[in-house]
């Protein structure tokens, strides 16, 4: 079987981010391919700790999607910062008698270095064009677990687990590896922490992952962490202000100083994103949407509403507000530019990683979370179909059936983007519905 038919059939998925099926992002040639290892977000410690324990198999699991895309070079961008990681990584490469073809980069500590279309320019010097993505300047980007699973696909190994840090206003931080399906609850709960009842979570980064409505969540193959905070910590309330609440503090208060746009980092790659100006038309009502169009190169990075603004005010959530408005109208950014290049102040406007996360307040939490084999006992899982781009896995699977550990259990819908899922544990199936399959472990049953 063909690496493409083998990624495919083990369900592989960008391991974080929107979680694009990997088979399909490597049908296409590429001259680059690169890997993701800056972990941007704040507290997060997945990738680094990765790297330094499998290094081999992510090297091969890389070198594998390269080859397939016919890229010409593999480049590795990892956080100048971690030193001990960059050197186990280019003495595995030398070892493995790849140094001709991979390259360890060291990208600055700078938020968001891993945001993709950043982390193209940093190790290319390439940027990509608007509203497009980065195969359009000959490069493909997978980040360390996607690249870990390619290699585990090549053995035969399904996707079942992913690995996720537990940090935040905790005791003990740690980085484990979680049966995808597991309730986020039960998780938070095996790993320690048992009173939540003044804590609100964040799922993913504390830049852009949301805060949980409530704790009924299961752990997806994108999970990569949860943050743990006070219910009235700045960062949770700034976090929860709804868009109706956050359009009537921004319309009374902006001083249109141009600070969102300045260290917007889609902007200053040379994009015609222009927070201030949403901002704007928000606070003078201004009702024509083709001058606002811009607002979909928006990434949601948070920079402008959690770092930026002077005024505490939300430029991301108003350009989200117009990015629905301009939907609703079937209205669609069109750029006029193919080539950009980035702006002459951008060298002196990233955003350093300690100075962002004092300005969130998250220094006294900004700790080691050691990756720890941790067994982990969930009663149930519910794997949910649909944990990826594309449309859901359709099930294969009965409520009575008896599966095992990393057995299909929804199969990808015919001529459509998708991923396979499989079964995390053995067990009998009690529950299937259009959204999820629900299995109760065998030593439950």
């Amino acid at each position: 079987m063909d690496l493409l038919n083998l990624i495919k059939e083990a369900g592989v998925i960008g391991a974080g981010g929107a979680g694009f099926p990997t088979h399909a992002k490597l049908t296409s040639q590429a001259e680059y391919i690169l890997l993701n290892g800056a972990e941007c977000e704040p507290l997060l410690r997945v990738d680094q700790q990765l790297m330094a324990k499998y290094p081999e198999e992510i090297i091969k699991g890389l070198e594998a999607a390269g080859r397939h895309i016919e890229a010409r070079q593999a480049i590795i961008g990892i956080k100048g910062k971690h030193k001990e990681v960059i050197r186990i990584l280019r003495e595995r490469i030398a070892a493995l008698g790849l140094s001709q073809y991979m390259a360890v980069k060291e990208l600055p500590d700078v938020y968001p270095a891993g945001d993709e279309q950043v982390l193209v320019y940093e190790l290319t010097g390439r940027i990509v064009p608007e509203a497009s993505i980065p195969l359009k300047v000959g490069c493909v980007v997978i980040n360390s677990e996607t690249a870990l699973n390619i290699y585990r696909a090549m053995a035969g190994q399904p996707v079942t687990d992913t690995y996720l840090t537990i940090a935040g206003d905790i005791p003990k931080p740690i980085t484990v590896k979680v049966p995808v399906g597991m309730a986020v609850q039960d998780l938070l709960r095996q790993c320690g922490v048992t009173n939540l009842a003044d804590y609100a979570v964040i799922d993913g980064g504390p830049m852009m992952g949301p805060v949980m409505s409530n704790l009924e969540g299961y752990v997806t193959k994108k999970s990569k962490g949860y943050v743990l905070l006070k219910k009235d910590h700045h960062l949770i309330r700034k976090k929860t202000v709804n868009l109706q609440r956050a359009r009537v503090i921004s319309r009374t208060a902006c001083e249109q100083c141009r600070m969102c746009t300045d260290l917007c980092p889609r902007y200053l790659l040379g994009h015609s994103l222009q927070p201030h100006k949403t901002m704007r038309a928000l606070s003078y009502n201004l009702q024509d949407l083709e001058q606002l169009k811009f607002a979909q190169l928006c990434c949601e990075c948070n920079i402008c509403e959690l770092f930026s603004c002077p005024a505490n005010l939300h430029p991301k959530s108003i350009n989200i507000i117009y990015k629905r408005k301009l939907a609703e109208q079937g209205l669609r950014y069109q750029p006029t530019e193919t080539t950009f290049e980035a702006r002459s102040a951008r060298g002196y406007r990233l955003i350093p990683s300690k100075r962002l996360i004092a300005k969130i307040g998250l220094t006294e939490f900004d700790g080691a979370a050691p990756l720890t084999e941790l067994t982990l006992k969930p009663e149930t899982l519910s794997i949910p179909l649909r944990q990826h781009i594309g449309a859901p896995a359709v099930p294969v699977v009965a409520v009575g059936d008896e599966v095992q550990a990393g057995q299909l259990i929804g199969r990808i819908p015919d001529n459509a983007l998708g991923a396979a899922v499989h079964a995390s544990l053995a067990g009998t199936v009690t529950e299937v519905t259009e959204q999820s399959i629900v299995i109760k472990v065998g030593s439950y049953v």
